[in-house]
């Protein structure tokens, strides 16, 4: 399998219904070992960010096991509207 940022964002969008998926490559070179990901979905609504990062974790379990770094931060839409404002 090949993790890419496009396989990544598409499979996280699918998966939680995102309102916003960014995923940066941000291995040197861009060799996709290394990624940082902001994810917004209304599904996190009433989650604590462990079970959040769960969730994900779940999502991406096959691609994890090619990644070696993986930085992830999920919002609720209400959490990115404000994060937005400040």
């Amino acid at each position: 399998m090949s993790v890419t940022t496009v396989h990544i964002r598409d499979k996280l969008i699918k998966e939680f219904g995102a309102v916003l998926v960014d995923v940066e490559d941000t291995s040197p070179n861009r060799c996709a070992a290394s990624f940082k990901v902001l994810i917004v979905s209304p599904q996190f609504e009433g989650k604590p960010l462990l079970a959040r990062h769960r969730m994900v974790n779940t999502c991406l379990a096959e691609e994890l096991k090619e990644i070696h770094a993986f930085e992830q931060k999920t919002l609720t839409p209400e959490q990115w509207e404000k994060q937005k404002a400040q």
